[in-house]
């Protein structure tokens, strides 16, 4: 399987002296954990000295040259996020779903059963049978063409807010079943 690999990422939390209790020395300078805007993964990265970010701050992580970040450490898991980077995950996902509007309007516009007792729709926060058969018989009828119109037709509450739900259950390790991430 191709790499993939992020392009950008959302700041979750900015640590000015790095870790804390990380040997002394050990890739000294601030430090950033970050989710990726493409592939949701969470990684961590040195930042160039003298750049100081914030949370939802929207920083280039590929291949190129990167502006704020020196080197990316690599990919963390969700137990690996200090509290702060926990704290703001479900509203730097919410931003980054929003900013997709796109793609998940497509999802729900296309996605398909799992296993013959359970629908993928199923699998998002807030969506019983009853949501998922509406959305559906709307979808057959006319595809969604984003949120509101998802919304309105479906009569579901907010759509970005639940799939960043779902994101979070899958970054957090609380689903057996993927939709959105990637395992680590």
């Amino acid at each position: 399987m191709e790499k993939r690999y992020e392009e950008h990422a959302y700041v979750l939390d900015f640590l000015p002296h790095g870790r804390p209790g990380a040997r002394p020395g050990y890739r000294a300078g601030a430090l950033v954990q970050v989710v990726g805007e493409g592939y949701f993964t969470l990684l961590e990265a040195i930042v160039k000295e003298g750049v100081v970010l914030k949370p939802f701050d929207r920083v280039y992580v590929g291949k190129d040259a990167r502006k704020e970040i020196t080197y990316i450490i690599g990919r963390i898991g969700y137990d690996e996020l200090t509290s702060t980077a926990k704290m703001e995950l479900l509203a730097v996902l919410e931003k980054i779903v929003r900013n997709r509007e796109t793609l998940f309007v497509n999802f729900f516009n296309n996605t398909q059963a799992i296993t013959p007792r359970m629908h993928a729709l199923e699998l998002i926060p807030g969506i019983g049978k009853k949501h998922m058969w509406q959305i559906i018989d709307e979808r057959d009828r006319k595809p969604f063409k984003n949120f509101k119109d998802l919304q309105q037709r479906a009569s579901m509450p907010n759509p970005a807010k639940l799939v960043a739900k779902r994101i979070f259950e899958e970054l957090a390790g609380e689903s057996k079943h993927r939709l959105f991430t990637r395992a680590l």
